[in-house]
This record gives structure tokens, sequence and C-alpha cells, in this order.
């Protein structure tokens, strides 16, 4: 056993009190996430005030002092409830990669265990989670003259004749590209011509990430999450969006047409400030690509199998630190028989 158990404030109707050891390096990390709206703020409080956690949230957009509305940004209520991480920590100045989110959000949980305490990642940014949980290539920064040349090249020359050189410079890569999908061969061959070495390389040479996780997936029936995502847009609305996005489109440098400005809830709003909607289309086109947005998060988060699905109106703090708790028998009972 790793540390000393602890007592964990469990259902008062229990006749048992639960216990975890010891926040350790080597213990999986719990983690929530699920598509947008689906409730995982409110949960998640609860979930940290029971662990002694402190949340590491995982949205792409959450991270800008600027975004508050649009982003559903947890209240200042919440955040003096359980301490957060990565909410309104950078400017719109300075972008913010998967790959710069995965490093600083390992040294965040580095120095929260550190503190004795565990820490409890919630969001629902796909390729952020991804790189947090399983880390992204190591891949150096290619000079733009090299995909310059190669797009000048797919017009001259067709995109087979670029697919037929990636299926000679990296096979592997190219029996997993589309070759309809130019940008895709691009930038295979941008990173070849580029470092000399093939993407596949990169991907077969990929940094192990630092910590295990283990993961609940929150989800609602369709027609009730989208009927939340519905009332979530109009709330924004009346808390005040399109004053927040005239405010950002007021600053000086910033780029209305890339992330995170041209992402959905934003990216309406300025469309109807700069007159090219009117009111009633914005709304409209702001929950149809939140509802999409979220179909696509459902789709993405399919493709592990290791999650754990669950209902979120059936879903307990109990029955998360249940999950947390198998994963953590596991993982010493493995250790213990590889120690003996």
């Amino acid at each position: 056993m790793i540390g000393r158990a602890l007592p964990l404030p469990t259902d008062p109707s229990s006749d048992s009190m639960e216990t975890l050891p010891e926040p350790d390096a080597s213990d999986p990390i719990l983690t929530l996430t699920g598509p947008t709206a689906v409730g995982k703020t409110e949960l998640s409080l609860d979930v940290a005030e029971r662990l002694n956690a402190e949340i590491v949230s995982v949205d792409s957009r959450q991270v800008y002092e600027e975004l508050t509305i649009g982003t559903a940004k947890p209240s200042p209520e919440a955040r003096r409830r359980v301490p957060h991480h990565f909410i309104g920590e950078r400017s719109l100045y300075e972008p913010f990669s998967a790959g710069a989110y995965a490093d600083a959000a390992n040294d965040r949980i580095r120095e929260i265990l550190g503190r004795g305490r565990r820490p409890l990642v919630v969001g629902g940014a796909t390729l952020y989670l991804h790189a947090l949980q399983y880390g992204l290539a190591d891949i150096p920064d290619v000079e733009d003259a090299v995909r310059e040349r190669l797009t000048q090249r797919l017009e001259a020359e067709g995109e087979e004749a670029l697919y037929d050189e990636l299926e000679e410079v990296d096979p592997k890569q190219a029996a997993e590209t589309d070759p309809t999908k130019t940008q895709k061969v691009i930038r295979a061959l941008e990173v070849y011509h580029g470092t000399g070495k093939p993407l596949s390389y990169y991907y077969e040479h990929q940094p192990e990430p630092p910590f295990d996780y283990v993961t609940v997936v929150l989800n609602r029936d369709r027609d009730v999450l989208y009927d939340r995502i519905n009332q979530r847009v109009d709330q924004m609305l009346d808390a005040g969006l399109l004053e927040e996005v005239r405010n950002v489109m007021d600053i000086d440098g910033v780029q209305l047409d890339e992330p995170p400005l041209s992402t959905i809830g934003y990216r309406e709003p300025i469309q109807y400030l700069e007159g090219d909607i009117d009111h009633d289309e914005m709304v409209r086109l702001v929950k149809r690509n939140t509802r999409r947005y979220a179909k696509r998060q459902l789709t993405w988060f399919r493709r592990y199998d290791e999650y754990h699905w669950r209902t979120a109106s059936e879903t307990t703090p109990e029955d998360l630190i249940g999950v947390l708790a198998d994963a953590l028998d596991e993982t010493h009972s493995t250790t213990e028989d590889s120690a003996r």
C-alpha cells in the first residue's frame, strides 16, 4: 500500500467509509470529460471537495482572461470552492497550443501532488486532453518555404504525384493517409523535406506521458443534451455575450479570423456585429454549431476503449470516486505483484 489511507466523505446513508491512499505520482489521475453543456462543472466541484483535489482545466478557450461568457468559465464562487488551473491565465496575445498546454499541465500536476493534493482533470477540449493523456509527437518546426513549394507542386503536378512521393519516402504514413486529403499529404511531405525524417518516425518516437489517467465520459440523452445546449446559448446572450464580443473586437491586434475567436460562440456574434448576418440567424447558428460540436466530441471520445461512460443525470460524486478507487486498487495490485 502506498501512503496512509485517508477517509473520504460519502453519502450519509452509506454504512461504510470509503478510503483512498495518499496521492502519489504513480496513481492514475481521475479525469472527467464529456460534451459541452453535459454538466461537468458542478459534479467536478463536488468530487474535488471530497478528494481534496485541485481542478486542472482542459479547455482551449477558458484559459484566456478576455473570454468568459462565451466559454462558460467556472464562476468566481466555484473557483473559491476549489482551486482551478488554466482558467483566465493567458491573454489572447499568447497563443496556447495543445502541446504547450500538456507541458504546462504536467508541471502543474507535479506541483499539486507536491502539496499532497490530488489533481482532477476536467474539460472537453479533445486535442488538449489527448495531448495530456497520450502525448503528441515532438515534431520540429519547418520553414514556411517548404510548405509553399509543396503547395505550388500540388497545383502544377496534382495530388496523385504528391501522394506517390509520400508512398516512397514514408510508406507507413502514406498507408494511414487518405490520398484525397491533400493537406495531410502536404504536411507529411513538409515534415520529411524540412527535417530529413519521415513523419511516422516522430510518431514512433513520441515521448511517453509522465502520468496515467482513468477517464469518465459524462453523456445524456441526445434530445436532453441539445436542449441544455440551446438553453445555455440563451443564458450566455442574456448574460452579455454580445458586449463581451464587442470588447474583444476592440482589442488592438487581436485576430478575429483565428482561434480562439474563430470558434463557436464567438465567430457567429462577430459575424452579426460586422453586419454579415441578422440576430436571429446568429442565435440559430450558435445553437446549431454547438450541437454539432457536441456530436463531434462524443465521436472523438468513442475512440478510447479504456474510457468509462456514465449517464450524467445518474452519476454521483461517489460513483466517480469509486472509479478512481478501482483504478488505484488495480495499480497498486500490479505494483505489489511486480515486487514479489
